[in-house]
C-alpha cells in the first residue's frame, strides 16, 4: 500500500463507509434528555471525558495491541485482545455499538480491502469483533502507520459523537466544529499515549457515560441505537 500511503484511513473512517456509525450516540441521547448536555460547553466536557477517561482511550489501546498482534501473526495474543475488547463493554448497547460496527467493518474489508491479517483474526477468534480490533488488524495488514491510524480513529470517535449531539439539537454545526477544533490536541495526546501502551494500562473513569448507556436501553423515545 506504499503507493497510496494512509489514504485508506480516509475511506474506512469516513461516514460513507458501511459500519453504521451514524446510528449510535454512545449514551449521549440519554445525557441530553437528562440535561447533562445542554450547550456547546457541556457537550465538549462530556465528549472530552469519553475521549480521555472512557472508550476513546481504551479503544485506542486495544487498536494498538491488535495492530501489533496482527503484525506478528500471533493468534493467541489476538484472541486475548479480541475477547477483552468485547468483555470491556459496560452495557448491552455499548456492546452492540462496538461489535455492530466491528462486524460490519470486517465484512466490508473482506469484500473490498482483503488482507492476510484477516485470516489470522479468523483463526484466533470466531466471535463478534469490536471496532478498534477490526481496524487495528486491517491497518496492520495494509501496512498503514500505527500513529496515523490511532489519530484518525480517535478523531472519527469524536466526530461521531459531535454529529450525534448536533442531530439531537443542543448545539448547531458551527459549535460542533468548534468542539472538534478544541479537542484536536487531546486526540493527538491520546494517540501518542496509546502508541506505547499495553493491555495492562486499560481502564477508565467515565462513569456517567457508562450509566447513560445503561439508561438509554430503557429510554422511552430514542433516535439512536445507543
Amino acid at each position: 500500500m506504499d503507493e497510496v500511503g494512509d489514504l485508506p484511513l480516509f475511506v474506512w473512517l469516513s461516514p460513507a463507509f458501511p459500519v453504521g456509525a451514524f446510528a449510535y450516540s454512545h449514551g449521549l441521547e440519554w445525557a441530553v434528555e437528562q440535561g447533562d448536555v445542554t450547550d456547546a460547553q457541556s457537550a465538549e466536557v462530556w465528549i472530552a471525558d469519553c475521549l480521555e477517561h472512557g472508550a476513546g482511550r481504551n479503544d485506542a489501546i486495544l487498536l494498538k495491541c491488535a495492530f501489533k498482534a496482527a503484525l506478528k501473526s500471533d493468534p493467541a495474543a489476538l484472541r486475548e485482545i479480541a475477547e477483552l475488547a468485547v468483555a470491556l463493554q459496560p452495557s448491552e448497547e455499548r456492546r452492540l455499538e462496538a461489535t455492530g460496527q466491528g462486524n460490519a467493518f470486517i465484512a466490508a474489508i473482506k469484500s473490498a480491502w482483503w488482507t492476510d491479517t484477516l485470516d489470522t483474526l479468523k483463526t484466533a477468534w470466531d466471535g463478534d469483533v469490536a471496532y478498534p480490533v477490526a481496524l487495528g488488524v486491517a491497518a496492520a495488514g495494509h501496512g498503514l502507520a500505527l500513529r496515523q491510524t490511532l489519530d484518525a480513529f480517535l478523531l472519527a470517535f469524536v466526530s461521531n459523537i459531535v454529529s450525534a449531539v448536533v442531530r439531537l439539537g443542543p448545539i448547531g454545526q458551527t459549535d460542533g466544529q468548534r468542539i472538534m477544533a478544541s479537542l484536536l490536541p487531546r486526540v493527538k495526546a491520546i494517540g501518542a499515549m496509546a502508541e506505547d501502551a499495553t493491555l495492562a494500562e486499560l481502564g477508565g473513569a467515565a462513569l456517567r457515560a457508562d450509566i447513560a448507556s445503561m439508561n438509554h436501553e430503557t429510554q422511552y423515545t430514542r433516535l439512536f441505537r445507543s
